[in-house]
């Protein structure tokens, strides 16, 4: 079995039981595989977190390219990265679990490292979709794309946590509008 589904299934288990849950048993048994052989790829729980963290600085980096082959648009692409990095909060309760990993990543120099690295891919991901809907005129000429792409991070990531605390709708849902309110000031006006 390939570390990536390990890792992926590492994930399913952090959003459902937390940081205290999460367990090399809990995987293990996610995937089939006795708890030994997780000792063997990744020495420890905390290996296999570290190992996490490294896929997650990848997958980001990632995203934006694969994202962006795939839509006919840069903010068209924009919204589907930033519904994408939200997918695997589907409950407010794995948002509650994610968000504890972050707080363990804020306190752990190695994770805040991985932490920040997965913040940067994000915001150069988001500068560079904006950049680029600039330049093809979906936005208007004058936008500040780097004062812009601070205001999407910051939307994004407090509309995750507002949707969890009032439990309205889908993060998904919540995220594409509160993308859309930051967009439309800054919207091209149309051609006539």
């Amino acid at each position: 079995m390939e570390d990536l589904v390990i890792l992926r299934a590492a994930t399913e288990v952090m959003g459902q039981v937390g940081p205290s849950g999460l367990t090399l048993a809990a995987v293990a048994r996610r995937v089939g595989l006795v708890p030994g052989t997780l000792v063997q790829r990744f020495g420890s729980k905390r290996g296999l977190i570290l190992a996490l963290a490294d896929q997650s600085v990848r997958d980001v980096a990632a995203l934006p390219d694969r994202v962006r082959d795939e839509q006919g648009s840069a903010l068209g692409a924009l919204t589907v990265l930033i519904t994408q990095w939200a997918e695997p909060m589907v409950t407010p309760e794995t948002f509650a679990h994610h968000l504890a990993f972050l707080c363990a990543d804020l306190t752990d120099p190695e994770l805040h490292e991985r932490a920040l690295a997965v913040h940067r891919a994000q915001r150069d991901a988001v500068a560079a979709l904006l950049a680029e809907a600039v330049s093809a005129g979906e936005l208007d000429a004058a936008t500040d794309t780097e004062e812009l792409t601070a205001t999407v991070l910051a939307v994004t990531s407090g509309t995750g946590l507002a949707w969890a605390l009032d439990r309205r709708g889908t993060l998904d849902r919540r995220v594409r509008h509160g993308l859309d309110a930051v967009l439309a000031p800054h919207l091209a006006a149309p051609s006539a």
